[in-house]
């Protein structure tokens, strides 16, 4: 089982390192945040983990808000040094909420608990329940078929199919369309990815959302990710993970 920890106090941090590693279920941690600015950089650029422990109070705010920057599709157990954030936290991805300090006991159960719901589930999860909850989601769900742009004085209308790709750059969202042309827009990234259909675009990395049909070469890469070249080009350097590589081949074969 992989873990992320999102603790912003080192003392804390250690001690449920070592909690974990004491476990007696193999874990694997695979992060550490400590904030979250760091925490949403890390959920965008790695493929999520088996299970969160994510402190509530932290540096820049509570946790909570990492919820509304970045879909969070593992499971969490929260821990805080207070008992008033249940109710919320139960509102999000919460199997547990264990309050500091934390006891091996009351990990131990935690864990146990998510390993009951995943057994309860197992037969859903064998054909692929990510797969099955985005299709029910998508389900009957109208996506935008077109985008207000601004030029000078004149606003008008683009076509979502006439797009070849959305980027984010200097904190700026643009299109980009086919006959090369770029407009703003006011929208960041995890809002358009909501908008448009998975069968046409997909979530490259933090900066792009790529229509199918702008994708013209497909290269391997250092560190087993991959290089795409686009149409119109880029100046970026457009890359896919290791993480997201496999889920990135099987859309471009569908």
């Amino acid at each position: 089982m992989t873990v992320l920890i999102i603790e912003d106090e080192p003392l804390a941090a250690e001690r449920i390192r070592k909690l974990v590693d004491e476990t007696n279920e193999p874990m694997d941690i695979v992060g550490t945040t400590n904030s979250i600015e760091s925490s949403v950089n890390w959920l965008q650029s790695n493929q999520h983990p088996d299970l969160i422990l994510m402190d509530i109070e932290l540096s820049d705010g509570q946790s909570f808000i990492i919820f509304d920057q970045v879909k969070v599709k593992s499971p969490v157990i929260f821990t805080t040094s207070y008992d008033e954030y249940a109710i919320k936290a139960f509102k999000v991805n919460s199997i547990d909420y264990l309050l500091k300090p934390v006891k091996q006991s009351d990990l131990n159960a935690a864990i146990q608990k998510l390993k009951s719901i995943e057994q309860q589930y197992s037969a859903i999860a064998s054909t692929g329940l990510e797969n099955l909850l985005r299709e029910l989601k998508h389900k009957d769900k109208e996506y935008r078929e077109r985008f207000l742009v601004k030029t000078g004085q004149r606003y008008f209308s683009i076509e979502t199919e006439n797009i070849a790709y959305f980027y984010y750059t200097n904190r700026v969202t643009y299109l980009k369309t086919w006959k090369n042309e770029q407009f703003y827009l006011d929208y960041i990234l995890d809002e358009l990815e909501d908008m448009l259909s998975p069968k046409l675009f997909f979530r490259a990395n933090r900066q792009y959302i790529l229509n199918i049909r702008s994708v013209k070469d497909i290269h391997t890469y250092f560190n087993h990710k991959l290089k795409l070249i686009l149409q119109p080009p880029t100046n970026d350097e457009v890359l896919i993970s290791k993480e997201r590589a496999t889920e990135f081949k099987s859309w471009m074969g569908k």
